[in-house]
């Protein structure tokens, strides 16, 4: 199959319905399916070959969804990227995924364009709303009047995306996934939940992460829903949407929650609309649950998702009671299991790794045979975070083997942070990880040894990492210390570092 059908199909199916409403702008399913296919027409007109794959580095708007969907219908690999990467993090990934295509934004291009200076390769360069620029085409010209556009047929386990994720080691590793992949995964969530036609979806989280590409977009498209799209997060706005439209679901992130919960503290809301909520993309604390749910007069229903399984593998079930601070059950066609570093079964209530198995598991990674060995070892999906189970069979996530940290539903992988500390002259050795935090989940702070000749001080650091990273990076807190604890073969030891003054 083409994940572009989930488009077509709702077309066909609800016409004239709202598919996107933007700022000041709608869509409906007609006219965008329309869009696509003009698009995807000056694409192919452009160069843009079957298999050929293409950075999509654009925030959300009603654009980005036309260019997904084009790609789709080309054929072409869709490489979503954070259009807030810098240099440093857009290098590996445009060499190490072959990209032979860029679309981007023209107020986001300034760090893509240095990349690309070194990288001819990567000869098919687009741009929203650029003018005069004889480097890039302009997106709006590729949009060519023809005749409906045939998808180019898919089988189910071409590579449809690579999306980019990390471990704690090493560089990022691009999570090969299939039109299969990420359609059966939409489908599956789509009828796990509401199917009230009549509902909009707030499109909140940004679409370049898995999240929100398959939950908000993929699904609702689905189902033919109406998703109402901002380009960034925005609690105020989002808190008057909520008391606006009279049926309304929201997928987020714990902070937004929290955000919100915070909004209502001093600003009850005059009502909600909302008809359930999903969160997802880091444990959502029970405190915040019951808050919001009480403010909102709504349910939560919490679940967890990796890249590697696009992403939704388990979650509270929907219509029947959850269970605070559960991650809980395997969605339809998922298994999970929990097991020792023997990959042996533990018995109820033990903690051990949380493995997946189901539609959903990538391919691999993209020039990572050992990794796709040892992360797909056994037919299962190796997660790294630990957990356990109930005599119901929910699944409360405990702890991670891995250092990554979640911060505000973002991933922030601590060597990244660690390697450009080292690159500082006044830093001899640096730890980064996580640190709890009452709103964003966790925040990303840094512990650091300096040369006894060195007069730089935290804040200086701080804007050092800062100018190198995305926003959502950089080490907020940065202690100096004399030396690290470290085991008896030299390793840092993070689980013993104190950030207290």
């Amino acid at each position: 199959m083409n994940i572009s059908s989930l488009l077509t199909e709702s077309a066909a199916r609800r016409p004239g319905h709202p598919a996107i409403r933007f700022l000041n702008r709608t869509i409906t399913y007609e006219e965008l399916n329309r869009q696509v296919d003009r698009l995807s027409h000056g694409l192919i007109r452009a160069g843009l070959r079957a298999g050929d794959v293409c950075v999509l580095m654009m925030p959300n708007s009603i654009e980005w969804v036309m260019v997904y969907y084009a790609l789709a219908k080309v054929g072409a690999v869709v490489l979503p990227v954070n259009f807030l990467y810098r240099v440093g993090e857009l290098e590996h990934i445009f060499k190490d995924s072959g990209a032979r295509a860029f679309i981007g934004h023209k107020d986001y291009l300034e760090h893509p364009r240095q990349v690309m200076e070194h990288l001819p390769t990567m000869d098919l360069r687009i741009a929203q709303d650029v003018s005069q620029d004889q480097r890039f085409l302009a997106l709006k010209d590729l949009f060519i009047d023809t005749e409906p556009v045939q998808p180019h047929p898919r089988r189910d386990d071409d590579t449809w995306a690579i999306i980019y994720t990390s471990g704690t080691t090493g560089r990022p590793k691009g999570a090969m996934l299939t039109h299969h992949n990420l359609a059966n995964n939409a489908m599956t969530v789509a009828n796990m939940r509401s199917t009230d036609p009549d509902a909009v979806v707030f499109g909140v989280l940004p679409f370049f992460h898995i999240y929100g590409q398959t939950s908000v977009l993929n699904a609702s498209l689905y189902l033919g829903l109406t998703i109402r799209l901002w380009p960034h997060f925005d609690v105020e706005e989002l808190f008057s949407a909520i008391e606006e439209e009279e049926k309304s679901i929201l997928i987020a992130v714990p902070t937004i929650f929290n955000r919100l919960s915070e909004l209502a503290d001093s600003c009850p809301p005059r009502k909600s609309g909302l008809r359930y909520c999903v969160s997802g993309g880091a444990s959502l604390p029970v405190e915040v649950l019951r808050r919001f749910e009480n403010w909102f007069q709504t349910t939560i229903y919490e679940g967890y998702g990796l890249t590697e399984c696009s992403p939704v593998c388990v979650e509270n079930p929907f219509g029947r009671p959850t269970r605070p601070g559960s991650i809980g059950v395997p969605i339809p066609g998922f298994k999970a299991r929990i097991v020792n570093d023997q990959d042996e079964d533990v018995s109820e209530g033990t903690v051990g790794e949380l493995i997946i198995q189901g539609p959903g598991v990538m391919k691999g990674y993209l020039n990572q045979p050992g990794a796709t060995a040892e992360g797909l070892r056994g037919g299962w999906l190796h997660t790294g975070d630990l957990a356990r189970r109930d005599e119901d069979g929910y699944i409360y996530i405990v702890d991670r083997k891995k250092e990554m940290i979640i911060r505000g539903g973002y991933n922030v992988y601590p060597r990244e942070i660690e390697e450009i500390l080292y690159t500082h002259p006044d830093v001899v050795e640096a730890s980064v990880l996580g640190v709890p935090h009452p709103d964003l989940g966790e925040e990303v702070a840094a512990v650091v040894v300096l040369r006894k000749e060195a007069r730089v001080i935290s804040e200086e650091l701080v804007k050092f990492v800062k100018e190198r990273v995305a926003p959502y990076k950089y080490p907020r807190i940065i202690r100096v210390v004399e030396d690290l604890p470290k085991s008896h073969t030299g390793k840092i030891l993070k689980r013993a570092i104190r950030l207290e003054d």
